[in-house]
């Protein structure tokens, strides 16, 4: 190594990067903020949701096969569970051990204090109360019922609650019926072979056996003509008029209109549900139900309705504004990781930017306190000196000495080197002082003597 090359060597050892503990504190901050905004966030969006539905062929069943089809399209999969029907869906949706995570119900079943961990998307469709008959039983009446077989829907099932409701306000004795626990599908079809009189059923007009029991003419339909007054008493229902002859317009079934009460069936969830599986939910509920139909109009469902349990947040923020931004243009998988990155930036650019903006000023501080500290030790040496306490020269030159040999170890920036070279200057100026003082003692001794 050359003359020249190791005198550079010497200058640059004599100059320190910068502080490796700046370093260890800006990413230790950003760490930190990273952590609280990953807890902040929670766990990623399930790969699996369980819906508890209906009986087989119900539309509660019908409708979430469509859910689980729409949902597969974007990589999740909705895990059909069949149940009686809203009781029954109600009851799981409820126990945090049953794994359910999702289901339909009607309204009228349940509320906040009964259901403190369930909140609901929406309403979504009409369940109207359907009373069918066989016809040569040719009732008019609902007091005619007694003394008849009467399906009722199963235990569990919304349409058991609904029709024991049915019963009492118009007096009606359960003892006095032979009640029979059939699902709609079930009652529909001993209805047909006459192994019932009557049955009751809470299903949507889609619902296939509905529709066969309104063609077929070995079924008359008894309507509600007091609808009005059902409403008034129970403000969980809607009236609803079926037009003559939508049932088959050939045979003209049914003969006139009729007046019906129906519920809203709502979407229920778990409050602690992913919100990002919510939007998948709500985006399927548009897709299913917002189409017009024989009670509806299109656009009508999903609808921010709240009648048994409070709407989402989530959900209100999708009926104001949709889907989140990035759901609209990207495939679901990549909308969430997208949006789960840029959320984890928001704590990167907050720390980091205003750490870097003060990393220089809070560098720059602690690289002059190490030199000051120095002038304050000088300042001594020199206060010392002026107040003639009786320290020897000798001494002070010692002090000044170790003083010196701090400084020159001392590692600064090429920026701060002005500091450093200034205060070897001072040093070197007290030094002067010093050995002055040093020479001139013994001379002024020598003259007093």
């Amino acid at each position: 190594m050359s003359g020249n090359e190791g005198n550079m060597t010497s200058i640059r050892s004599g100059f320190a990067r910068p502080a490796w503990w700046l370093y260890i504190l800006l990413g230790a901050l950003i760490l930190l903020a990273l952590v609280a905004t990953v807890a902040w966030l929670g766990p990623l969006p399930p790969k699996v949701v369980v819906m508890s539905t209906g009986a087989p062929g119900s539309d509660f069943d019908l409708y979430a096969r469509q859910y689980q089809a729409i949902l597969r399209r974007s990589g999740v999969q909705l895990r059909l569970v069949p149940s009686a029907g809203s009781v029954e869906n109600l009851a799981r949706l409820n126990d945090p051990h049953s794994g359910i995570d999702v289901g339909f119900a009607q309204g009228g079943l349940t509320n906040e204090v009964a259901s403190p961990g369930l909140e609901s998307l929406g309403t979504v469709f009409y369940q109207p109360f359907w009373m069918f008959v066989r016809r040569e039983l040719s009732m008019t009446r609902p007091d005619e019922l007694r003394g008849k077989r009467l399906a009722v829907g199963p235990a569990g099932s919304g349409t058991q609650v609904m029709a024991r409701k049915f019963l009492a306000l118009n007096g009606i004795a359960e003892s006095l019926l032979q009640l029979q626990p059939l699902n709609a599908a079930e009652a529909g079809e001993a209805l047909l072979r006459g192994e019932t009189d009557a049955a009751a059923m809470v299903a949507s007009w889609e619902t296939p056996i509905v529709r066969r029991l309104l063609a077929s003419p070995a079924v008359n339909i008894v309507g509600a003509p007091r609808a009005d007054a059902y409403v008034a008493l129970d403000p969980y229902l809607t009236k609803l008029v079926l037009p003559t002859g939508v049932g088959d317009l050939a045979t003209n079934r049914p003969p006139n209109d009729v007046n019906l009460v129906s519920t809203e069936a709502s979407l229920i969830v778990r409050t602690d549900l992913h919100p990002a599986i919510k939007y998948l939910l709500l985006e399927a509920a548009t897709q299913v139900h917002s189409a017009a139909g024989l009670f509806r109009k299109a656009g009508q469902f999903p609808a921010p309705e709240r009648v048994d349990l409070p709407i989402s947040k989530d959900s209100r923020q999708y009926y104001k504004s949709g889907p989140p931004f990035l759901q609209r243009y990207l495939p679901y998988g990549i909308a969430v990781l997208a949006s789960r990155l840029l959320l984890l930036l928001i704590p990167v650019i907050g720390v980091a930017y205003p750490l870097v903006r003060m990393a220089p000023a809070l560098y720059g501080w602690s690289m002059r306190r190490r030199i000051f500290r120095l002038y304050g030790e000088l300042k001594y040496i020199e206060a010392e000196l002026d107040n003639k306490s009786g320290i020897a020269a000798a001494d002070l030159l010692q002090q000044l000495q170790r003083l010196e040999e701090r400084a020159n170890r001392l590692q600064v920036p090429f920026a701060f080197a002005p500091f450093l070279y200034q205060l070897r200057n001072h040093i070197a100026l007290v030094r002067a002082r010093i050995e002055t003082v040093a020479s001139v003692a013994p001379a002024i001794v020598r003259a007093s003597g």
